[in-house]
């Protein structure tokens, strides 16, 4: 057997190159959405800095978001059985005042 656990699945061949895989560091996301999109816009902030800067914009349909919130979900799970509970530190309350909230 293959493993596969639909094997009517086609395999994509999925390519990343040399400057994507260096990956972009992320410590804060932001999440809006409308009827037709779900925006995740990726941010890094640093500590005692006034501006913060979005890296990186994600725009997903409700479906997708909903699959990838699954699938991260199922890799936190299996992160936390391999290596412990992930500690969830309070954070002080961010004000964000940057572009349209929720529109599509």
């Amino acid at each position: 057997m293959s493993g596969n656990k639909n094997p009517n699945q086609k395999q994509i061949n999925i390519e990343l190159d040399e400057k994507m895989a260096e990956g972009i560091y992320s410590n804060l996301a932001i999440i809006n959405h409308s009827v037709s999109e779900f925006v995740v816009d990726f941010i890094s902030m640093m500590p005692g800095a006034p501006k913060a800067k979005v890296k990186s914009r994600i725009i997903l349909t409700p479906q997708h978001a909903k699959k990838f919130l699954k699938a991260l979900n199922d890799n936190v799970q299996r992160f936390e059985k391999a290596n412990g509970t992930i500690k969830d530190y309070e954070q002080p309350s961010i004000p964000m005042n940057f572009g349209p909230i929720g529109e599509a």
